[in-house]
C-alpha cells in the first residue's frame, strides 16, 4: 500500500472541509468539452485525474474536478479543440506520472515537459484529440 505524505492529508482536509466551489465574479466554473464518445472521454478523466463523474437528470455524463472547483459536461457534434488557441491547463501533482497516465488511458503526448522552462508544463491530447495542458508547481 502506498504511504500518503503530509501534502495527500492537506489535501484531502481542504476538500473534505469545502463543501461547495469558491464563489466570485470572474471565476472560471464550467467547461464544456467535445468529445466522440462520452463514456470514453469521462472514462479518461477519471481515471487519469481523478474528475468525479456524474449523471445529471437528463441521463447527461457531467463532471467535477478532482477539488470540486470546475465543473461540466463533454458534448458530441462539436468540433475537436486540437491546436493551441484557447488552451486549458490541469495541474497535477507529478507531471512524468501523469504523462504515463494520459498513455495508458488513451492519450497522447504532444508536447514534453522541459519545453517551456522554468514552467514544468507539458501539453497533451485526450482520446477525442482535444488538446490540453499539464502543470506541476514546482
Amino acid at each position: 500500500m502506498k504511504e500518503r505524505s503530509s501534502m495527500d492529508f492537506a489535501k484531502t482536509s481542504a476538500m473534505e472541509k469545502r463543501t461547495h466551489p469558491t464563489l466570485g465574479n470572474g471565476k472560471i466554473c464550467y467547461l464544456e468539452i467535445p468529445a466522440k464518445d462520452i463514456n470514453v472521454s469521462s472514462a479518461f478523466f477519471k481515471e487519469v485525474f481523478g474528475w468525479n463523474i456524474r449523471q445529471s437528470a437528463s441521463k447527461d455524463l457531467s463532471f467535477d474536478d478532482s477539488v470540486g472547483e470546475v465543473s461540466g459536461r463533454w458534448v458530441t457534434g462539436r468540433s475537436v479543440s486540437s491546436f493551441a488557441g484557447l488552451l486549458i491547463y490541469i495541474m497535477v501533482d507529478n507531471i512524468s506520472d501523469s504523462l504515463a497516465s494520459i498513455v495508458d488511458h488513451g492519450g497522447k503526448i504532444v508536447q514534453p515537459p522541459g519545453m517551456e522552462k522554468p514552467e514544468m508544463t507539458a501539453r497533451f491530447s485526450d482520446p477525442a484529440g482535444n488538446l490540453f495542458g499539464l502543470y506541476q508547481e514546482p
